[in-house]
């Protein structure tokens, strides 16, 4: 009598390898999609819109929770993708996607999806007691009357501004690193979130010039966005959203 052999593990799951030329197919790819059904992407791409500018009033009332909010952002974005993702799946499928059946996309994985997000929200936490650390050692007060970012960014503080942009950079790289494909994945597959979190830092250790790219893009993208009041969020949002589900969709083989 032979046992029976182990049931696959994370760590057998083929990855593709990545082209350079790639994030920007998948970029094209979620412009395709968002112009196939604009109506979903404008409505998250509203939602992106109203968070851009909830951090600019916490910016303006308490600048020391900056970059924890911006924390909040990255772990907000993902999971507010997932309509998004769904769409694209729809799509890819050969079928119509809707408005409602994006916004119950999050049911069928909702306790896998909440362990996931406590992972980010754990460090979402660190980053937030970090980003106070580095005001706390910068600054006895908060910058008095007159243009605060104007008084943020001066050359002598150019020691703060490095830290921060260090201290935001490490969290950031985190929070990318472990959800770049991972919510696509639970949504499509239905795995845990340690197979799911775990797939995609394969993926970035795998190809980390092509993820990085990936990321710079995407910073790239949201930083342009936010310049005209936020309104680029409107199509930049879903356009990252549509294009991420190609990534995933790139990274991971479709199950046999």
């Amino acid at each position: 009598m032979t046992d029976d052999p182990p049931p696959p593990s994370v760590f057998d799951l083929p990855l593709a390898s990545l082209q350079a030329g790639d994030p920007l197919r998948w970029l094209r790819q979620g412009w395709a999609d968002f112009v196939r059904c604009p109506r979903i992407g404008l409505f998250y791409g509203l939602c992106f819109f109203l968070m851009g500018h909830a951090l600019l009033a916490v910016f303006q009332a308490a600048p020391a929770y900056v970059l924890a909010l911006s924390a909040g952002f990255l772990l907000m974005g993902p999971f507010l993708c997932l309509g998004l993702y769904d769409a694209s799946r729809a799509l890819q499928s050969g079928h119509t996607p809707s408005l409602r059946a994006s916004l119950l996309a999050w049911r069928p994985t909702k306790g896998t999806m909440a362990i996931f997000a406590g992972v980010l929200l754990v460090l979402e936490m660190l980053w937030g007691r970090a980003s106070l650390v580095v005001f706390a050692v910068s600054f006895n007060t908060l910058p008095g009357s007159g243009p605060l970012l104007a008084q943020l960014l001066d050359p002598q503080n150019l020691g703060f501004l490095v830290t921060y942009a260090l201290v935001g950079g490490v969290f950031a790289g985190l929070i990318f690193v472990t959800s770049a494909i991972a919510i696509p994945m639970i949504l499509d597959r239905e795995v845990d979130a340690i197979s799911a979190g775990l797939t995609s830092i394969r993926a970035c250790l795998q190809n980390p010039g092509v993820m990085f790219w990936w990321g710079t893009l995407i910073t790239g993208l949201v930083v342009l966005a936010m310049l005209p009041a936020f309104l680029g969020l409107f199509v930049a949002g879903p356009l990252v959203g549509h294009a991420t589900w190609h990534a995933y969709r790139q990274i991971v083989p479709a199950q046999a």
